[in-house]
């Protein structure tokens, strides 16, 4: 399984720079781009922290697929 997810779209919809949702869920700009990017997978918390800043479910922001 592998994780992916909207972040990038559904933060640049709400008009939020990359230091901005970092600013407001407690990590580094480069930590959200990474997220971004797919390089690096979010904890549950921090997962939970970004739904809660853009007032989405986890689940519209990160969804499991399978693995190519």
């Amino acid at each position: 399984m592998k994780l992916q997810n909207n972040l990038k779209a559904l933060r640049a919809a709400r008009k939020m720079t990359q230091a901005d949702l970092a600013t407001a869920v407690g990590v580094t700009r480069k930590t959200i781009n990474t997220i971004e990017n797919r390089v690096f997978v979010p904890s549950t918390v921090l997962a939970l922290r970004i739904a809660q800043v853009l007032e989405l479910p986890v689940e519209e922001i990160f969804e499991l697929t399978e693995q190519d």
